[in-house]
């Protein structure tokens, strides 16, 4: 039988630079508790999906800067560190349970179940972690990304690339800033995965097109950055393809921290008006125009974009039908005050958390399967309605943050799993990923793409507000000091290359998105605000040292030392 159609999962992966910045509640513990939930438990499910010789295909972004995380020796060391406390930490609760359990009444039989049933849970628990280190140090000899490179290269997914250290593109205020980020993030794919990469996660789904800045230049479109660099596509959300209001994640009403914003702020409507409702749609692959010709400009860029399907991504991002909002999977909220691990299930809609009931993994084992089936069903119907609709080849790409699986919904990642055994199987449907599916269909249309990006409101409140706006007065200063001395400094000692290479590190830290997104989100207000000030005076220092004509080398290799990214950086990238 002829596919009708292909389907890609492509999961986005990132979390902010934490290397020795704090530990626990906010810091480093971010990528050790994401690698035991999310990545190492990912790589176990597609390596064996792979042993069984399932013929799967997906899409992963992995950020430079996460990567290099990823790839640190200490960052590594301390994972292991952190898995033995949390096995050391079940242990101490099956003990707990077990001395409960022979001291409970007779009489009291609920007690006694219960602490029998929290004792297993314990016991589950200690078995979950000690897989997950089992497969860490012996499966994959400690090696994360090279794992992921491994699959890569073994042709089951393909890895896309991000900016540098996820910054946030369109307000950026200089041409020289956001190619520093895209060629540094190049540069770093190119350094852990041994290739150049086909294709980008724009941070936070972000595009703008060219425009005419106060003075009178032209500011190229995201799309030209792209295209220097020979990337081929990127991803946008549901609304910059279709028109209309932002649906999905833009519009809020989903799990993870993107739900916060809506519960917190009163979302004002885009600066601009909202897109018109037209006929493109998120099934096809377009070529962006070229926007340096003009917001009618029939050219196209050569770069391509590919919209997220909001009807299966709604499946998994939704707060209020989705799947991790079934009863029986893990209650993320509520952790026991023993250990810190989650003995519950969600059990309802809206049922507070002192009165949650406790988690069953064969419960969930079970729903895991179901929604699994339905899924791919989905995928089916709607791939099949495309085709009949207009006898085309369609696509859905089903986007999500990685760590929504197994973090936030503890069970994603067997479901994952699961979803791509059953598409595997389906004669109608291929499987494929988005850069493949470009080479292999071109685009036929152009499309003019409006500024926009994923967030709240499908604009750039979510970074650029009341509580925020006063980071980007020093990012834009940053970049223009940055852009001054990197065009200065032709032929500079080795002791000033030293100073300009940090630098340039410092820059790129202080421009993360993710320092406006935890001050508005309220995840991390505080700890944001000191990371995003601490960069911007480190960067402060070894800028003003130049000037001076007095580089500050000692403090370059502290600064080195504590943060060890992007060691083959080079300063001219941001000239």
């Amino acid at each position: 039988m002829t596919a009708y159609g292909a389907f890609t999962f492509v999961l986005h992966t990132h979390l902010p630079y934490a290397r020795l910045a704090g530990r626990w509640p906010h810091g480093e513990e971010w990528i050790h508790e994401a690698a035991s939930e999310t990545y190492v438990p990912l790589l176990t499910t597609l390596y064996d999906l792979k042993e069984e010789g399932v013929q799967f295909k997906l899409t992963i972004g992995i950020t430079p800067v996460l990567a290099e995380q990823l790839s640190d020796d200490t960052v590594l060391f301390n994972f292991v560190e952190y898995l033995d406390n949390k096995i050391e930490a079940s242990k101490n609760d099956v003990a707990i349970y077990s001395t409960a359990t022979s001291t409970t009444e007779t009489t009291l039989e609920g007690a006694r179940e219960n602490n029998e049933h929290l004792g297993y849970l314990a016991s589950w628990y200690q078995n979950y972690y000690e897989t997950v280190k089992s497969e860490f140090l012996e499966r994959f000899n400690r090696d994360i990304i090279g794992a992921f490179r491994q699959l890569q290269d073994e042709g089951y997914i393909d890895i896309i690339t991000c900016a540098a250290t996820h910054g946030y593109l369109p307000l950026l205020a200089t041409d020289s800033a956001i190619r520093g980020q895209i060629q540094t993030g190049v540069a770093s794919y190119e350094r852990l995965f041994g290739r150049r990469p086909r294709g980008i996660w724009l941070p936070e789904c972000a595009y703008r097109p060219a425009y005419v800045d106060d003075e009178g230049n032209i500011r190229p479109g995201i799309e030209s950055f792209l295209r220097e660099q020979g990337i081929g596509v990127f991803f946008v959300e549901t609304h910059t393809i279709t028109g209309g209001q932002p649906v999905g994640i833009a519009a809020g009403d989903v799990i993870g921290p993107y739900g916060n914003i809506k519960r917190r702020y009163v979302i004002p409507s885009a600066k601009t008006p909202t897109i018109p409702a037209r006929a493109a749609t998120t099934f096809k692959a377009y070529y962006v125009s070229e926007t340096m010709e003009g917001a009618q400009a029939e050219q196209h860029s050569g770069v391509a974009v590919i919209g997220r399907n909001n009807s299966t991504g709604q499946q998994v991002w939704s707060a209020e039908w989705g799947y991790p909002g079934d009863f029986d999977y893990r209650e993320f909220h509520k952790k026991a005050g023993t250990s810190g691990l989650q003995y519950w299930r969600v059990t309802g809609d809206k049922v507070d958390l002192g009165h949650k009931d406790y988690y069953h993994p064969d419960w969930a084992e079970y729903k895991v399967e179901q929604h699994a089936e339905h899924f791919s069903h989905l995928v089916g119907d709607l791939l099949r309605a495309y085709h009949k609709q207009t006898g085309e080849y369609g696509l859905i790409s089903s986007n999500y943050d990685t760590e929504l699986f197994g973090h936030w919904w503890f069970e994603g990642v067997a479901w994952l799993g699961k979803v791509l055994r059953h598409l595997a199987n389906h004669p109608s449907i291929d499987l494929t990923s988005a850069c493949d599916f470009i080479e292999q269909h071109p685009p036929q249309e152009v499309l003019h793409l409006p500024e926009s990006s994923w967030g709240a409101g499908g604009n750039h409140f979510t970074w650029d507000n009341g509580d925020t706006n006063w980071m980007w007065g020093p990012i834009h200063e940053c970049e223009g000091r940055m852009k001054k001395l990197a065009n200065q400094y032709d032929d500079p000692s080795e002791g000033e290359r030293t100073v300009l290479s940090q630098a340039a590190r410092e820059a790129l830290l202080l421009q993360s998105s993710d320092w406006p997104f935890l001050v508005t989100t309220g995840q991390a207000r505080e700890y944001a605000i000191q990371r995003f000030s601490e960069h911007v005076e480190r960067f402060n220092r070894l800028a003003l040292s130049l000037e001076e004509g007095k580089p500050d080398v000692g403090f370059a290799v502290e600064m080195w030392e504590r943060d060890k990214v992007f060691p083959n950086i080079n300063y001219k990238w941001f000239s």
